[in-house]
């Protein structure tokens, strides 16, 4: 179980850096100062964003992580948990630490959705991950206020 956790979260970590810069060489590609580009530099991150969710299932099949499907969509959506919860603390100036920052969120939520979606894996740990990705939100919020004094 062990394995099959640590090559979801290396899979999942290495895709994640891959979307990052896919994602930041097209917002440069785009380059716009005004709202008229909005729709469609939304368009090519939402393109990237399925490519590399399609890119997920196939790789996590291809290193014996199955169903590969279901651990990306779980991985996609515990991974948008993540980044909302890391909305509430201060970002860096350094693009070193958002590339390192990108992969450890990817490489954690593949990690949790190959627990999460594991059937060998015990009842209370499965639902321990779904607990702590359930608890970000309002830890993130709970955060938010404290550092911000809102």
């Amino acid at each position: 179980m062990t394995g099959r956790i640590g090559r979801a979260a290396t899979v999942c970590g290495v895709l994640g850096v891959w979307w990052w810069a896919s994602v930041r060489l097209a917002w440069t590609g785009v380059g716009c100062a005004d709202r008229g580009c909005l729709v469609p530099s939304i368009a090519v991150l939402v393109v990237i964003s399925l490519a590399g969710l399609a890119g997920a299932a196939y790789a996590l099949d291809r290193v014996d992580v199955r169903p590969g499907r279901r651990v990306a969509f779980v991985a996609v959506g515990t991974f948008v948990v993540i980044r909302i919860a890391g909305e509430a603390v201060p970002s860096w100036t350094s693009t070193l630490a958002h590339v390192l920052a990108t992969g450890a969120a990817f490489a954690v939520a593949g990690a949790l959705a190959a627990l999460m979606t594991e059937p060998r894996a015990a009842r209370g740990a499965r639902i321990a991950a779904i607990i702590f990705v359930a608890a970000l939100i309002p830890a993130a919020l709970a955060a938010a206020l404290t550092l911000y004094d809102l």
